[in-house]
């Protein structure tokens, strides 16, 4: 078993079941405390997640392939991940006013998540087939940006009536589908080492679009001077560690 694999494997768990579980243990804070850390890695997960995508997916990819080609593939995974939202918003509404009742809310949260598990799984397969101190970068970035977003699912999920204990299982296995994803990727992908510039762009589209059209609108929502400096310096933050990162390397 290669090195890689189990770097793999390894990120694989870390960034899928063991952001659930970090999120659930940050759930024991209750009111501001909760929100501030909330908060605070979604503000770094925007720096994290541009990093990667900058310092590392994008560059490789253009090592790899034709620098027009990999605009348009990057342009074309954007615009796959804004119709991919769409269809489940969709789906999550009820009624002509599109207002979302959260007994309904549970199951796709769950459903879209699961799949937005898989595809964070495929992309920790192809940085780790790329090189290590991709896969280490990219795996970081999932964790910043995976454990708010678990939080928030969570609350939805406990709203909706579900226990601890049932949302934190129904958490994990949705969560799970990014490790079944990521070693089918991880095996598909070693024998055909040509497809790995196509999942760079499309991980580089999917890091992109979360923190363009997700991380960063909700950030513009707090105008006042003091937030909009913490807002930058955790957005420099997390850009940081990804450079340290690639930098050691």
């Amino acid at each position: 078993m290669s090195l890689e694999f189990e770097l793999t494997v390894a990120a694989l768990i870390s960034g899928s079941v063991g952001s659930v579980a970090i999120a659930s243990l940050l759930l024991l804070f209750k009111g501001a405390v909760l929100e501030k850390i909330s908060t605070g890695l979604a503000y770094m997960a925007g720096g994290t997640l541009l990093g990667a995508t900058f310092f590392g997916m994008i560059p490789k990819a253009l090592s790899l392939m034709d620098t027009a080609q990999t605009m348009q593939l990057i342009l074309a995974g954007i615009f796959f991940f804004f119709i991919l939202e769409k269809l489940i918003l969709w789906h999550t509404c009820k009624n002509k006013n599109c207002e979302r009742h959260i007994h309904a809310a549970a199951p796709m949260i769950l459903i879209g998540d699961a799949f937005h598990n898989a595809i964070d799984g495929i992309i920790i397969a192809a940085s780790f087939l790329t090189s290590i101190d991709m896969g280490l970068f990219v795996t970081l970035s999932v964790i910043f940006h995976e454990i708010p977003q678990e939080m928030g699912d969570f609350g939805i999920l406990l709203k909706s009536g579900l226990s601890k204990r049932k949302a934190l299982w129904f958490n994990m296995l949705s969560g799970s589908t990014a490790i079944i994803s990521g070693i089918l990727a991880y095996f598909f992908m070693q024998g055909m080492k040509s497809f790995i510039p196509y999942a760079l762009t499309l991980s580089a589209a999917s890091f992109l679009y979360i923190a363009m059209a997700e991380l960063i609108p909700e950030m513009h929502k707090k105008t006042k001077t003091s937030e909009s400096i913490i807002q930058i310096l955790l957005i420099l933050t997390g850009i940081s560690i990804i450079f340290l990162i690639k930098l050691i390397q």
